[in-house]
């Protein structure tokens, strides 16, 4: 077994909305498993790392998402540093630059629209067929619970980007309300191990209202298997290894892609996606690939 150096950068608290418990508990874990490995692991939160002077470690992984410490991963990893979830990926799932990847790479999501927060036009509405509109800030992570905001009308929608640009969000993602069965379900691309449930039904989910809204489950039949190639598909176009991610699976089966993250919490099966994360990290760190 050869003993690798690590560092791994904890997610700020503040990133972790409603998550903070179950945030900690998987990164832990994940280092738990790392050293079971034969690994030496160093911890530090992301305000910690920005301030070292020097980073030396030649291996780091990562939940972080402050813009900082993303661009200092970036600048480590252009050096040769190996950083899993490449902080290039986690940039890439920043909602702006996920719509773009999956839009640009034929992944089936919910049709959807970027726009600057001051667009009041008719244009992009036209074109989203059903009822209602899904408003998400762009420009990062959902932090708040306002930025991710369902509008039942295109005037409530406007008065929603409005209100992005008064908090000075420059863009926002516009998507189509998908109308089925909400899953949401986590993976580690490169090994078999991929996870999915509703919900609604186990009670996880950030926003008590998001039910009101969606409905309750009605289980529509669908590929597990379809689903999990679809994600690791997708997980793969923004550059991450370990994912989470929502699904709207309609009543003729098929599935729609309506959200996807970089190193989620894990919370409902976090004893058995350790030790794959862990195993995933050790492989690609002990390959440098």
């Amino acid at each position: 077994m050869n003993e690798l150096e690590i560092l791994g950068v904890h997610r700020n608290k503040k990133f972790s909305p409603n998550h903070i418990g179950n945030d900690d508990a998987i990164f832990s874990q994940t280092a738990k498993e790392l050293e079971k490995l034969g690994c030496r692991i160093t911890i530090c939160c992301e305000d910690e790392f920005l301030a070292m002077e020097t980073v030396n470690y030649s291996k780091i992984f990562t939940m972080a998402r402050q813009k900082q410490v993303v661009a200092r991963l970036q600048e480590l990893e252009r050096n040769g540093t190996q950083v899993l979830n490449s902080a290039f990926g986690i940039e890439n799932c920043f909602r702006t630059n996920l719509t773009n990847a999956l839009n640009n790479a034929h992944i089936p999501v919910a049709d959807s629209y970027i726009v600057p927060t001051d667009y009041q036009g008719d244009e992009v509405f036209d074109q989203i067929k059903g009822k209602g509109y899904w408003i998400k800030r762009g420009d990062f992570h959902a932090i708040h619970k306002e930025d991710v905001s369902f509008a039942a009308s295109r005037e409530e929608a406007k008065e929603i980007l409005r209100e992005y640009a008064l908090r000075e969000i420059p863009d926002a993602v516009i998507s189509q309300h998908l109308i089925g069965d909400l899953v949401k379900f986590y993976g580690v691309r490169g090994t078999d191990f991929f996870f999915w449930f509703y919900p609604y039904d186990a009670n996880h989910h950030k926003y008590a209202e998001y039910q009101q809204i969606n409905g309750n489950s009605v289980y529509y039949p669908f590929s597990a298997e379809g689903l999990q190639n679809t994600a690791n598909e997708a997980a793969g176009v923004v550059g991450i290894d370990i994912y989470g991610g929502d699904a709207i699976i309609g009543k003729d089966g098929d599935f729609r892609i309506i959200d996807l993250n970089d190193w989620p919490s894990f919370a409902p099966c976090r004893d058995q996606a350790a030790g794959h994360i862990a195993g995933r990290l050790y492989q690609r760190f002990l390959n440098n690939n």
